[in-house]
């Protein structure tokens, strides 16, 4: 099914570009994200006309991102959690755990923002974490897991 990106996404392409994806993929995600159209002659012309509000929207959104990063950049966030003998934790620690802590400390984060991929954290210490912001914009954080 080809359809017409609305904004830019990983692995996909750029906004405007006509990409040929799954229709499962293109029914249930990105038309209904409103993240692509499908591509018709009619819907071509309706993008040609709010390409320019589409353009001026996508950098907002890069600038604002751009601006979370810079007050995250070379954070770190302490979360405190029960752990055994020899620094295991009891449970683990996640990207909810992760977005939550974030959040209480004042800062604007999704979960589906953190990117963990060695998989949640099971043992006490201090771990590099990536968050990403935009497609574009990606930061660093250290995550410290102490002993409660």
């Amino acid at each position: 099914m080809n359809v017409i990106l609305l904004e830019r996404l990983n692995n996909l392409g750029d906004l405007g570009d006509e990409v040929s994806v799954k229709p499962g993929f293109a029914r249930n995600f990105l038309i209904p994200q409103q993240k692509a159209v499908q591509a018709n002659a009619a819907n071509r012309e309706i993008f040609e006309g709010r390409r320019a509000e589409l353009e001026k929207n996508a950098n907002e959104r890069l600038g604002e991102a751009q601006g979370r990063a810079e007050k995250l950049q070379d954070h770190i966030v302490t979360i405190m959690m029960k752990a055994g003998e020899e620094g295991r934790l009891y449970g683990s620690v996640g990207t909810q755990n992760i977005a939550d802590a974030l959040v209480a400390e004042g800062h604007q984060i999704e979960r589906s923002e953190v990117r963990m991929p060695e998989g949640a954290i099971r043992a006490l210490g201090e771990f590099d974490i990536a968050l990403q912001l935009h497609s574009d914009v990606t930061v660093n954080i250290k995550v410290a897991v102490v002993e409660a």
